[in-house]
């Protein structure tokens, strides 16, 4: 029993890991090498049509080990199993029609990059020194390794979202923890936004929609759409392609407004300019095929001027008014009239991954931290501070720092989101697999004989 607890408890941390590192996009090795120097790899496990490589187990298994996860060889088993159930995870997004739209992915590998950037100090050109490679290219590589793992994700939310804890069950959680191990929380706070993202003026729009006409026509006049593409389009996915996106889309993987344009086109025919969230697109379909297509567009996006900062300052001094002359909770007026959804749904505050409102000084934006540390003292709203969000647009906000607290050893009374959350992952990790088990039969997996001895889910 001990022995059946500890794997699944291990396969959670790897399998959990696992996904992080995909995400980053950390960069693989190689790993062996025949005596004429070419790279040896093989399938090592299959899912249906998902292959697992030996590269991709030894990579994986080299990753944890740096960073002091894994130490013995064997487990390479435990990285074997979460690899394979990873795929089934895939396999059955397939059959259960689970899509993530291109937009998705766009969005996510633009807060990675930011994220990459910011760990070389904020430099482009040391990231792309450092890997070797331009950034286009790095993007390319992860892009659909991270599209894999945002529909596993959502797969794995989709078994487990009846999965929910009692109070009880949290207390039993935290008792059965042995005191000496209970977490050690450092400095946390709590913070929250109120954000007004400017808006573009009908000049700007007007612009970017004749810039598309012009180029629509060059176009028209024989200019190459792929040449204009790579001159004019600020779509970092697909810009460096001519514009092109090398698949077929799914119905629903695109935002509404692009994906209505497109269906309505015939094949080579080009679009009139179009506005969704992202700017200004103009499209043509290359290829349909049923309820999937293949296009290519040109993306310009209005740079937001100085008049409209200003006019979203001048909100915020209203908002800030109403605040802290009239008394309106904060939370109430985040709730209503912040433009950043994410913390405007939990009246303003920023979460961790638990949910919980205390988050650890080292984990918040560098920007905010500044203020906290310099200018603002508990209690007290920030006047209007311009920024720049994850997607790179200029967006203007406050910040409310509501409180401040000690580090501490974690504890049932300020700590109930965080041990809720690791109560509630235990159970799902259980859930999960449930699932695996209930599954594996309803797949064709095959095991390299290489990795009989490791029993992946009972089926060698």
């Amino acid at each position: 029993m001990k022995k059946q607890k500890r794997t699944m408890n291990s396969k959670y941390i790897i399998n959990s890991l696992l996904t992080l590192l995909v995400i980053l996009g950390f960069e693989t090795r190689v790993l062996s090498q025949n005596e004429n120097g070419i790279v040896i790899d093989k399938i090592v496990a299959k899912v249906d049509d998902y292959a697992v490589l030996m590269s991709d187990v030894e990579n994986a298994y080299e990753d944890l080990r740096s960073r002091g996860v894994v130490s013995e060889p064997e487990a390479k088993c435990d990285v074997l199993e979460s690899l394979i159930t990873q795929k089934m995870l895939l396999a059955q997004a397939e059959i259960d029609s689970v899509i993530v739209l291109d937009a998705e992915v766009s969005l996510e590998l633009e807060n990675r990059m930011q994220y990459f950037v910011n760990q070389f100090g904020g430099s482009e050109e040391e990231l792309e020194a450092f890997y070797g490679k331009p950034l286009e290219q790095i993007q390319e590589e992860i892009r659909d390794q991270l599209k894999d793992q945002l529909i596993i994700s959502r797969m794995n939310r989709k078994i487990t979202e009846d999965v929910n804890v009692t109070p009880s069950e949290i207390r039993q959680f935290y008792h059965r923890i042995p005191k000496d191990s209970l977490p050690y929380f450092s400095e946390e706070v709590t913070i929250g936004q109120i954000v007004k993202i400017p808006e573009l003026s009908e000049q700007q729009k007007a612009e970017a929609k004749a810039l598309l006409y012009d180029v629509k026509g060059k176009i028209l006049n024989g200019e190459e759409f792929a040449a204009m593409a790579t001159k004019y389009s600020q779509d970092p996915g697909s810009a460096s392609n001519g514009g092109e996106y090398n698949h077929f889309i799914k119905r629903g993987e695109f935002v509404p407004e692009f994906e209505a344009v497109a269906f309505k086109l015939d094949v080579g025919e080009l679009s009139d300019p179009v506005e969704t969230e992202f700017g200004f697109h103009l499209i043509q379909l290359l290829e349909r095929r049923g309820n999937e297509y293949r296009v290519r567009h040109i993306l310009i996006i209005p740079e937001i001027t100085q008049a409209e900062i200003e006019q979203a300052k001048n909100e915020l001094d209203s908002i800030r008014t109403l605040i802290v002359v009239d008394s309106i909770p904060f939370e109430t007026l985040a709730k209503e009239l912040s433009d950043e959804k994410m913390t405007g749904q939990n009246g303003g505050y920023f979460t961790d991954a638990t949910g919980s409102d205390r988050i650890p000084t080292e984990q918040i934006d560098p920007d905010i931290y500044f203020k906290l540390t310099g200018t603002l003292k508990v209690g007290e709203l920030s006047e209007p501070l311009e920024y720049k969000m994850p997607n790179g647009k200029r967006a203007v906000r406050l910040i409310y720092y509501k409180s401040a607290y000690k580090p501490h050893q974690a504890n049932l009374k300020d700590d109930w989101q965080k041990i809720k959350s690791a109560s509630l992952n235990e159970k799902k990790a259980k859930a999960e697999q449930q699932w695996f088990e209930n599954s594996k039969y309803n797949f064709f997996i095959l095991v390299d004989q290489e990795y009989e001895k490791c029993n992946i889910l009972g089926i060698n």
